[in-house]
């Protein structure tokens, strides 16, 4: 009885209205806070006025509690009505009883804050003659609509459960696979408790491999995650389900995966100096993947599937590049200038350093730039795709036992081309993919990371076409090795004995104040790369991360 109401007031019914019990009275003066106090009725007659700006705090508690109550009660439609998007509100909501088969609900909102409001929920979960009670915290922030005036809930997925996002859906009933009892390289058991940081990997092993494990499906509320768009690639970036609530536990089978316990627990401890950063290991000789971990631990798996610019470290590609057509060599004469135009574009060395008569060695230690930039000239717009292709495995299909993002190297011409050289343009990668560049120049070929036996499901895990040429290997290996010695990684890398090799990063992030900081390395048959979003330099952000790795398993 909002807009609408004026006219339907005034027309020979107000006086009936006033007499019904007082309902006239109401109408007129709205009935809550929401409607902003009496209806002006000098404005009869004229368009009504639609309310702007942000909605005042009693519009925000009345919206919030008016859809608690509706929701609460099954009035799925009617807390639907109350939101910004009435049809994907009532959609969830149904399916919030009917899919999680929820049989009672109670919602309890909290003190606002600004817009937003938290409320408490307990729930009663029934199926199958088994019942739970499921408790958990979530909040809806109330917003003005642009067509109406009203204040309404703004509708996500989230309101319904804080973990839930577009197409995704509750669903209670026998799990679709088996729990697992996930255990390391030596058999030791793999717990969320122990390592937290493993959260989305345990939950995507189970997915893949709890109907091959050998245990028996329960009972369980979960998040079923939104299907895959039908490309193909949407598997980089898939979430798998996630078990919320166990009516009745199930009988886990047992998988091995390729993990290190111990290398784990340290890693897990490294990330955790950051509020976010992700870090992989592997076993450089096999692509066995030693430990993964990210910061935060329950968050996005950006260690395997995050997609970043690499900064320097892609020089190692690039390096390899270079080497191999022979525009470039370690102990001869490179050009390092302060700036390098190409493409229309200035490029430049960090605090516009330059190198005069240097080695290419010299220019890769220091991670110089224009050093690559100035070889664009000479490159095809597709060699360097190539060659992270045909001898790194970057944007094959890897096949780990868990969703990944391959790494992209992108075709790119005039400027972005040259970006790409330095690792910036459209290049991305994660710590996994670095990980692997690092153990494959330690060893001369591609091993394509795993974290379960491909014996497993028998699946056919990537080959790169070729392996590096033998003169490039050493020559990579070099490079690596003095920039760990003496370069920018030496820092980080300072007292560790044995064949060693690092590589520094730096990327840019537009709208971001720091760059991201990028570290990849290897130790014996030990390689690592981390990755820590607005870290800076890299050397002094991510490096300690992967030198404390190192010098635990290397």
């Amino acid at each position: 009885m909002r807009s609408g109401a004026k006219a339907a007031v005034i027309g020979g019914v107000f006086a009936a209205m006033v007499g019904a019990a007082g309902f006239g009275a109401y109408a007129l003066m709205g009935g809550d806070d929401s409607s902003g106090g009496p209806l002006d009725l000098s404005a009869v007659g004229d368009k009504p006025s639609i309310r702007t700006g942000p909605p005042s705090a009693a519009e925000v508690r009345t919206t919030a509690r008016e859809f608690l109550d509706a929701w609460q009660s099954g009035n799925a439609s009617g807390a639907a009505a109350l939101t910004d998007s009435r049809g994907a509100a009532k959609a969830a909501l149904t399916d919030y009883r009917k899919g999680a088969h929820i049989e009672r609900v109670a919602l309890e909102p909290g003190a606002a804050t600004g817009r937003t409001v938290p409320f408490d929920v307990s729930a009663v979960i029934s199926h199958s003659g088994k019942k739970a009670t499921w408790a958990y915290e979530s909040r809806l922030t109330v917003t003005r609509q642009k067509t109406t005036g009203r204040a309404v809930v703004d509708w996500r997925p989230a309101v319904v459960h804080p973990k839930l996002r577009e197409g995704d859906t509750l669903r209670t009933g026998e799990a679709d696979a088996p729990p697992i009892k996930a255990v390391d390289r030596d058999g030791a058991e793999l717990t969320e408790k122990e390592h937290p940081a493993l959260h989305s990997v345990l939950a995507a092993l189970r997915e893949r491999y709890g109907d091959k494990a050998g245990g028996k499906a329960g009972v369980e509320l979960w998040i079923a995650r939104a299907k895959e768009n039908g490309s193909g690639a949407a598997d980089s970036g898939k979430r798998p389900d996630e078990t919320l609530k166990v009516l009745s536990k199930g009988t886990p089978g047992t998988l091995r995966t390729t993990l290190d316990s111990g290398l784990q627990s340290a890693a897990e401890q490294a990330v955790r100096k950051y509020s976010k950063a992700a870090m992989v290991a592997l076993k450089a000789s096999t692509g066995e993947i030693l430990a993964v971990a990210n910061s935060p631990a329950s968050g996005f798996n950006s260690a395997f599937q995050g997609s970043y610019a690499p900064g320097s470290t892609m020089k190692v590609i690039t390096s390899s590049l270079l080497l191999e057509k022979g525009l470039a060599g370690y102990d001869k004469p490179h050009p390092c200038p302060k700036y390098e135009r190409y493409g229309g574009w200035k490029f430049q060395n960090d605090d516009k350093f330059q190198i005069k008569n240097g080695t290419f060695a010299q220019s890769f230690a220091r991670s110089c730039n224009t050093a690559f930039i100035t070889q664009a000239k000479k490159l095809h717009d597709g060699d360097l795709t190539k060659q992270a292709r045909e001898v790194f495995g970057i944007g094959l299909d890897w096949q780990t036992g868990v969703p990944t993002f391959d790494g992209s190297v992108p075709v790119q011409s005039q400027a972005q081309m040259a970006a790409s050289l330095i690792g910036q343009g459209g290049v991305r990668m994660n710590p996994l993919n670095m990980a692997s560049v690092a153990a494959t120049v330690r060893t001369g070929s591609f091993h394509q990371p795993f974290i379960v036996a491909p014996s497993v499901d028998d699946r056919q895990v990537a080959k790169a076409s070729r392996a590096l040429s033998p003169s490039a290997a050493d020559q990579l290996r070099a490079l690596m090795r003095l920039t760990a010695t003496a370069g920018t990684a030496a820092e980080a890398m300072a007292g560790m004995s044995g064949d060693i090799g690092a590589k520094t990063g730096s990327a840019e992030v537009d709208g971001q104040k720091e760059a991201n900081g990028w570290f990849t390395a290897y130790r014996g048959d030990l390689a690592a790369s981390a990755v820590v979003p607005g870290g800076g330099h890299g050397g002094s952000s991510a490096g300690p991360l992967v030198a404390q790795l190192l010098r635990l398993g290397g």
